[in-house]
């Protein structure tokens, strides 16, 4: 329909998912990449279901930033990454919240003339919508990806106990806009975890991001029993159960904000607790390279993942990541022609064309007699959530024994621990020999914030005097290492983000042989360094010296490996 003059515009179509066809339109005129590669994207994507730039980022032919170059020269305008140099809220806010949602503009710069970014494809057009804004100023636009600038609105909002004091005063939808609210907020700032935590008068709101709990706001105590009930009713619980714990699942959607949550209630002596885990939608894209694998350990995870039969499992505490490593592996397995099956307690991430299994105790679906029934579903590629008990570690074993490639995770300190517990388990030694093909131990490590990042030249003496544990791994006179200073960006902590790092053992001949004759943990350790094997204290060395992470920070989730502290 043709607009009228009394009709308002449309607010202008993120660019959240770019098309393929303009992607592909943009690299082959700019020449980012060949003709033969992109035909090799593209046989990917309608192989793997995936966008084009799937492969193109997997093959390294190209990375986030150099895309949007290539976008952002297309366009003739310069390109801005918004998540590594997000602008301050005063100066975002300088720019009405009607026009910048309305025309897809965010102000970035105002020192002197003006900078705005759009992630639309019509920069003419976002300059005409903030031009009498600013008379006499001379306005430039940069492109930025529409995700990055969805991030940056939220600045426009009040504190969160701000919003809650407003919401409450209207006295209409009080506790379904109090849950969306905190929803919205912890998704756009990637926490890992939502509490809500009563207290004698009040319930005190915190995010878990990066890691470590931030306060977020408070409500009043009067209004927690209909938000509880809100949030029961949601994940499909009991609200007239106020004296067990309970656990289920929400999935949240609203415009370019999805996750889903995990949640888990517990009665404490104030009242029912909430904690809710995020799995945020980003996290469902992650690759290899994401996730912080180094090249080396990207090219022997894809090696290894390509294998018809096997078994990858990653080790590490409750949120460390484990189940993100074996759903990037997924990403590169899940093709038309193959059968990917997985069983789950719960499942975490959904993904289009893989048959996903909830583990449900009341009704006798556990993890082993769901992977009884899933070996006899013609399955390639099997996931199994966590192998907890012998039942679930003999099935898994022949599984990967009879043709199948099996992924699970394991609770343990690190990868050499992994065989000794499931010895325990009274699996056979020959049987992990001849079935692991590889296991992975991680962390997550917090990033230094790239906005406030800084570096500086110390001796090493003077490090090893500050962390004596350091000394086996610091060699020469002098380092330059690196750290966040503290900003608005990063809330003064002088981090943002996280990273993993890893230990990899690959089951080789070498290290098989060991597990048959001496299948304890330092036994396991000392053939698999023989083999090249570094552990993740050293993974996250290689991070700090990268200036990715902080030596503090590493020895805060780390510790050097035993068999080298004693060299």
């Amino acid at each position: 329909m043709a607009e009228t003059k009394d009709q308002k515009p449309e607010a202008k179509k993120p660019i959240t998912k770019l098309e393929d066809a303009f992607i592909k339109d943009v690299l082959l005129k700019g020449q980012y990449v060949s003709t033969d590669d992109m035909t090799r994207a593209e046989e990917y994507a309608k192989s793997h279901h995936s966008p084009i730039t799937d492969y193109l980022f997997n093959a390294e032919l190209l990375n986030k930033g150099l895309l949007g170059h290539a976008i952002a020269e297309a366009l003739g305008v310069k390109y801005v990454d918004l998540s590594q140099n997000p602008p301050s809220k005063a100066t975002i806010t300088k720019l009405p919240k009607t026009i910048a949602e309305q025309s897809r503009v965010i102000l970035i710069d105002d020192t002197s003339d003006i900078l705005i970014a759009t992630d639309t494809t019509d920069p003419k057009a976002a300059i005409e919508a903030v031009a009498s804004l600013f008379p006499g100023k001379k306005i430039s636009v940069a492109w930025t990806f529409g995700a990055d600038m969805e991030r940056a609105f939220p600045l426009y909002k009040e504190a969160l106990a701000v919003r809650f004091t407003e919401i409450i005063k209207r006295e209409q939808k009080v506790a379904p806009e109090i849950v969306e609210q905190i929803v919205e907020d912890a998704i756009l700032l990637r926490a890992s975890d939502i509490h809500l935590e009563p207290q004698e008068t009040e319930v005190l709101v915190r995010f878990r991001i990066d890691g470590v709990l931030e306060e977020a706001g408070t409500l009043p105590k009067l209004q927690y029993e209909n938000i509880l009930n809100r949030i029961k009713i949601e994940a499909r619980l009991r609200i007239d159960e106020h004296m067990r714990s309970q656990d289920g699942a929400i999935r949240y959607h609203k415009g370019t904000n999805a996750a889903d949550l995990r949640v888990s209630i517990v009665p404490t002596v104030s009242g029912e607790k909430v904690v809710m885990r995020l799995l945020g939608e980003y996290l469902r894209t992650l690759t290899l390279a994401d996730i912080g694998l180094s090249q080396k350990h990207q090219a022997l995870l894809t090696e290894i993942a390509n294998r018809p039969y096997g078994m990858i499992l990653t080790a590490g505490p409750t949120g460390s990541g484990k189940t993100t490593t074996l759903y990037s592996i997924l990403r590169l397995l899940n093709d038309s022609t193959v059968n990917v099956t997985t069983i789950e307690d719960p499942v975490e991430y959904r993904i289009g064309r893989i048959n996903q299994v909830q583990v449900n105790d009341a009704t006798g679906l556990t993890f082993a007699s769901g992977l009884r029934t899933v070996v006899r579903q013609d399955p390639d590629v099997i996931l199994v959530g966590e192998i907890r008990d012998f039942e679930t570690a003999e099935i898994s074993v022949n599984a990967a024994l009879t043709g199948h490639l099996l992924l699970s995770t394991f609770h343990a300190n690190d990868a050499s621990t992994v065989v000794p517990r499931l010895l325990d388990m009274k699996v056979e030694p020959f049987l992990l020999a001849s079935t692991l093909s590889v296991i992975i131990a991680q962390r997550l490590i917090r990033r230094i914030c790239a906005h406030c990042k800084v570096s500086e030249t110390v001796t090493v003496a003077s490090l090893i005097e500050e962390m004596p544990k350091l000394q086996p791994f610091l060699t020469g006179t002098e380092l330059i290492v690196y750290k966040g200073k503290g900003c608005d960006k990063c809330n003064h902590t002088g981090f943002k983000g996280q990273s993993g790092i890893f230990e990899f053992i690959e089951v080789t001949s070498k290290v098989g042989d060991v597990i048959l004759r001496d299948s304890s943990a330092e036994a396991i350790e000392k053939a698999a360094r023989e083999e090249g094997t570094k552990s993740f204290f050293e993974d996250g060395l290689d991070k700090v010296l990268a200036g990715i992470t902080t030596f503090e920070e590493l020895l805060r989730v780390a510790l050097p490996p035993k068999i080298l502290e004693q060299k």
